[in-house]
């Protein structure tokens, strides 16, 4: 879904640089209300797990791959507008340093890789806890379905801005027939990761899960040997759910996780090319596509310039990548945090 340098033309590209720049902007703020002191740290392990996690693509039908996008799962595990904030620095990352995403594309790559697909996941997700019961299975569920949809939503708005702007010929019936019928199929893998991922995170720490807050479990007492649930009075509130481990601790699990996947597992993806490198070398999309600005970085194509195994230069290109990540993402975290400090102090309050 990367849309490369020269498949859309300056002036669509323009706009949606002017949308991605607002969109951040907005999410900044918005960002300040989702992070604490304890789930900022969280923030920054999301970009990187997601950086690590696209890395690995995952074969779907007629020699077409997918990966995972992240917006589902970024709003889901820390919130909607720094789930924006998340997807945008791995696309940061992954368009300076690795050429994968054109620098002229980047406000396209933004506004449908980070917004369209948090927006919708994070919509979708929020109508379908309200529906189902509030319980870990319920927002297990809810996160496959929302991610599920996330991703062929992507792949519409792809289709929307290339009619709008593409640079070749294309009818846009076959492109959005294409688009959406393969991104469906990427969908239920994105699905699948989003699924497994809050799952994993929920039964250990479903305090730190944005979209798991307000989880709670029933008091239960033990009558003749067996816990059963307490007869609880009419408005009482029943217990938070217990964290089964520490927050250094996961986030440890989750960056060890995250450098294993990019540094050893990423040399098992598949080499088919993803979705949208199929619809556009199918349609004749790529007729005009440009050299990436970024050809010549050391880490382009996410390999090491000059080491000769494949096997290595993929796996230390993938643990930088993972390292730059979680460091990009934790600096700009942490100053989101820093700022709704210096906003909720007594003096910032005296000053209102």
């Amino acid at each position: 879904m990367h849309v490369p340098d020269g498949f859309i033309n300056a002036p669509t590209s323009a706009v949606t640089g002017v949308v991605a720049a607002g969109a951040i902007a907005v999410s900044l703020r918005g960002a300040r209300r989702e992070l604490d002191e304890r789930t900022a740290p969280l923030a920054g392990l999301v970009a990187a797990f997601i950086f690590a996690v696209q890395m690995l693509n995952f074969p779907v039908a007629a020699g077409t791959s997918g990966h995972l996008l992240g917006g589902a799962l970024a709003a889901i595990l820390v919130g909607p507008c720094t789930g924006v904030l998340c997807v945008s620095v791995v696309l940061l990352m992954q368009g300076i340093l690795f050429a994968d995403g054109g620098l002229t594309a980047l406000g396209v790559n933004i506004t449908d890789m980070a917004i369209v697909t948090t927006v919708v996941a994070y919509a979708v997700f929020r109508t379908l806890v309200r529906i189902l019961p509030r319980t870990r299975r319920s927002v297990t569920a809810a996160s496959f379905v929302a991610a599920l949809l996330s991703v062929p939503a992507a792949a519409g708005v792809f289709t929307l801005l290339y009619w709008i702007g593409g640079t070749t010929d294309v009818a846009i019936g076959k492109v959005a027939t294409a688009m959406v019928g393969v991104h469906v199929l990427i969908g239920i893998g994105e699905a699948a990761i989003t699924a497994l991922t809050v799952g994993a995170v929920i039964a250990v720490r479903p305090d730190l899960v944005y979209g798991a807050r307000g989880l709670r479990r029933k008091l239960q007492l033990r009558v003749n040997g067996a816990l059963v649930d307490a007869p609880a009075p009419d408005g009482a509130r029943t217990a938070p759910v217990a964290a089964r481990t520490s927050r250094r601790t996961l986030w440890v699990t989750g960056l060890v996780t995250s450098l294993v996947l990019a540094g050893f597992v990423s040399f098992y993806a598949s080499a088919n090319p993803d979705g949208l490198e199929k619809v556009a070398a199918d349609h004749g999309i790529d007729k005009k596509a440009e050299k990436h600005a970024s050809a010549d970085s050391p880490l382009a194509d996410y390999g090491i310039k000059d080491v000769t195994d494949a096997r290595l230069s993929g796996g230390l290109a993938g643990v930088i990548g993972v390292g730059v990540t979680v460091v990009a993402g934790s600096t700009v975290f942490w100053a989101v945090r820093r700022r709704r400090t210096a906003d909720a102090s007594p003096t910032a309050v005296e000053n209102v």
